[in-house]
């Protein structure tokens, strides 16, 4: 997840960042710049995209596949329930966008 909240800043740049030591492992304390003309995000602002990221994707899990919620809005639309109305809801509020 580090790498794909990376991709986010100095977008203008290609392989702006590297590592320090690969050894060390891909952690934020290990990143290097590059290129001299690239912004070293802070910690803060990864760790942000990270928290951001990971709502992205926890929310496309717990949604189901397209094909899924059709069928749900299929059988809402012939029985008159909410249930798609509901799980939609239900992913949101369990899978809350940070602040």
């Amino acid at each position: 997840m580090l790498q794909q909240a990376l991709a986010f800043f100095n977008t203008d740049i290609p392989q702006w960042y590297g590592w320090i030591n690969l050894e060390d492992g891909e952690v934020y304390s290990n990143l290097k710049l590059n290129d001299e003309t690239a912004v070293m995000p802070s910690e803060e602002e990864v760790n942000a995209k990270i928290a951001e990221l990971q709502v992205i994707e926890d929310r496309k899990i717990a949604y189901g596949s397209i094909a899924d919620q059709l069928d749900m809005m299929y059988w809402d639309g012939v029985n008159g329930t909410t249930t798609w109305a509901d799980h939609i809801a239900q992913v949101k509020s369990d899978n809350p966008k940070p602040v």
